[in-house]
């Protein structure tokens, strides 16, 4: 587990017990007092998973989930709590919780959730870099190539892209294999897949 842990509780015999089970495990793990604290050192803290009460003064551990969902941080957060009902069980999971624990918390449960978790936030850093290369390789593309490139995605063959942009087939071909040299590949439902990953569904 490479990812930092975040652990957000009010409790500090809860804080000390279970940053000495996470370290124990070889969890790096930064704790905080309240969601102020946390936020007020947001902006220096690389991704990483949280683990939040949901019961705490002024911020709870629901709204600062969906808090962060606001500002666009989308790191998975592992629930827990002494007072959990089925209402806030199914707010934090309609906001993306990995997983909804009660205190006191079983040790290799919250292991198993804050590991889903990290696997996760790996899973969305890797997409994310696959999408930010295929919007490289998209901006390398000249206007007609993008074109054509959408047309692909949307399943038209040569003859159809060449009727729709007034081209010859041979130009379409010419075009296509251009393309291919620019995005590895001459496959259409490989270019589809970059078109889709850059977020320009057909």
């Amino acid at each position: 587990m490479s990812r930092p842990v975040y652990l957000v509780d009010d409790d500090e015999a809860v804080r000390r017990a279970l940053v000495l089970l996470l370290n124990t495990v070889g969890v790096g793990v930064k704790a905080f007092s309240g969601p102020e604290s946390f936020l007020a050192a947001l902006e220096r803290l690389p991704p990483g998973c949280l683990v939040l009460d949901i019961r705490m003064p002024v911020i709870s551990g629901l709204k600062l989930q969906e808090h962060l969902l606001a500002l666009g941080i989308e790191w998975p957060v592992v629930v827990i709590s002494g007072h959990g009902d089925i209402e806030a069980c199914r707010r934090a999971f309609r906001s993306g919780a990995v997983d909804f624990l009660s205190k006191p918390v079983d040790e290799q449960d919250l292991i198993d959730a804050i590991q889903k978790a990290q696997d996760m936030l790996a899973s969305a850093e890797r997409a994310a870099a696959e999408r930010a290369e295929t919007a490289v390789l998209l901006a390398s593309l000249t206007a007609r190539e993008g074109e054509i490139l959408e047309l692909i995605a949307r399943g038209f063959t040569t003859k159809e892209i060449a009727g729709s942009l007034e081209l010859s087939p041979r130009t379409v071909e010419s075009h296509r294999a251009s393309l291919g040299a620019k995005l590895g590949t001459t496959s259409a439902a490989e270019m589809t897949r970059f078109w889709l990953q850059a977020g320009q569904a057909p």
